[in-house]
């Protein structure tokens, strides 16, 4: 395993845990964005929570989580940085702008289950069988009853295609 070597505070020190390292630097970068965005909103309270209670709030968990990797990759060993896998980055990005190109004309019905199936893709151990199908209803019921419903996120159920198909009250 190769290790690499820094100079930190004039001591000498290795980092023997790449990923881990790499992992925790991304945390703290994006925790620095969370907070640098998020730092003109008011924060309000749990009870009462403000438009900056939630990117404050990330920011200060993922920043956390970033310290504890970049300590723990000084402290343990663990693998190196292998190569970037562009097919399956590819794919993912490709999933995740098809269910946003999808979601305002089909909606989260038809969006959500493109989204999963197309990001399965990029795994070699994907199974399509009754199971899946069963699981994804699932998910599909779940982030609607949850998010559209429930947390009242204004995602359509149903697309702009589906007007006058679909009862109004369908679609939201």
């Amino acid at each position: 395993m190769r290790q690499k070597h820094y100079i930190l505070g004039g001591a000498l020190v290795k980092i023997r845990a790449e990923k881990d390292f790499a992992a925790g630097v991304l945390y703290i970068i994006l925790a620095a964005g969370f907070l640098w965005f998020g730092r003109d909103y008011k924060m309000g309270a749990a009870s009462r929570m403000g438009p900056g209670y939630f990117p404050l709030t990330l920011g200060w968990i993922l920043f956390g989580f970033g310290a504890i990797s970049v300590v723990r990759s000084f402290l343990t060993d663990g693998p190196v940085i292998g190569g970037v896998a562009w097919k399956k980055l590819a794919i993912i990005t490709a999933a995740i702008l098809a269910f946003a190109i999808l979601l305002p004309k089909f909606g989260l019905i038809f969006a959500l289950p493109a989204l999963v199936l197309l990001s399965s893709l990029a795994s070699e151990q994907s199974e399509y069988d009754l199971k899946l199908l069963l699981a994804l209803v699932g998910l599909v019921a779940f982030c609607i009853i949850v998010f559209v419903k429930g947390l009242g996120v204004p995602m359509p159920i149903f697309g702009s295609l589906f007007d006058g198909i679909v009862p109004p009250s369908w679609q939201r």
